[in-house]
């Protein structure tokens, strides 16, 4: 179903404003996890930094060059995970994905992405969806990094295995020490 002609003019709105005054627009430095992507289709690129603390998103920033549909999604994404705990950060990321691959309707959006229903439109031109979801797949790259790095800081392996917590140990060896 495709929305009102009113209502798409909204949505198109919508997306120019995010791609002329994008939220969250730069790089961090420093910053606790990174990560770098490219679109070979259309050569959509974007950078993004983030920091964390305390188990939550606490800043994260993207920078690139585009097309208005890649950094409109960039800036809404910075914009609906900025606060967030990394495990709600994950659960969008998911949610913004079954949103563009078709399953999940738009109403079904939680409040922090229901800006992101302006791209739902997207949906109808397959070759542009990743356009959509290149910063969101990027932030999954970035909290990848982000674990990464905790699991190689000093005294984190063991802590990690003594606590019991599979997440921060994953992809340890068994007798790895750390750095």
């Amino acid at each position: 179903m495709f929305p009102e002609p009113a209502v798409d003019g909204l949505y198109r709105e919508l997306i120019l404003h995010h791609y002329r005054c994008p939220c969250n627009r730069g790089k961090l430095d420093p910053a606790d996890a990174a990560a770098h992507a490219v679109n070979p289709l259309c050569g959509d690129e974007i950078d993004l930094t983030l920091r964390h603390h305390g188990g939550t998103i606490a800043d994260i920033r993207t920078q690139g060059r585009g097309c208005s549909i890649s950094l409109a999604s960039a800036s809404m994404m910075t914009e609906a995970v900025k606060g967030r705990t990394v495990e709600r950060a994950k659960e969008l990321i998911e949610t913004f994905k079954r949103l563009m691959s078709g399953g999940l309707p738009s109403s079904a959006l939680p409040v922090e992405l229901e800006e992101l229903e302006a791209l739902e439109g997207v949906r109808s031109f397959p070759v542009r969806i990743k356009c959509a979801l290149l910063a969101w797949t990027t932030l999954v790259e970035a909290l990848d990094d982000l674990q990464r790095r905790r699991c190689r800081e000093p005294g984190r392996i063991a802590a990690v295995r003594a606590a019991g917590d599979p997440d921060g140990a994953e992809g340890v060896a068994p007798g790895d020490q750390g750095p």
